[in-house]
């Protein structure tokens, strides 16, 4: 888990949109996100790691969910901004 974890957490329940700063494997290197805190947990990942789910508003639709194992976070901070769960449409 990252340090700040109770604050995800808390952030999940709120409904509060977070800033994310993370490693990206796919880009070799650090990216900043605003994104919506979704779960934490496995998922449906065949490793079984546990990560931070998040709905990243900038990823291309249907592409929008993003799962981070802890060690890829660098920082991570609560918005003010609060989110709709209904505006996150997963594809297929």
């Amino acid at each position: 888990m990252i340090p700040n974890h109770l604050q995800f957490t808390a952030a999940l329940q709120d409904k509060k949109k977070v800033f994310v700063r993370f490693y990206s494997k796919p880009d070799s290197g650090v990216l900043d996100r605003v994104c919506a805190p979704m779960d934490y947990g496995p998922g449906d990942n065949p490793d079984g790691l546990n990560r931070y789910w998040l709905w990243d508003y900038a990823g291309e639709t249907g592409d929008n969910k993003l799962g981070l194992v802890p060690q890829q976070i660098v920082d991570m901070s609560i918005l003010g901004e609060v989110f709709d769960p209904t505006q996150f449409v997963l594809s297929p």
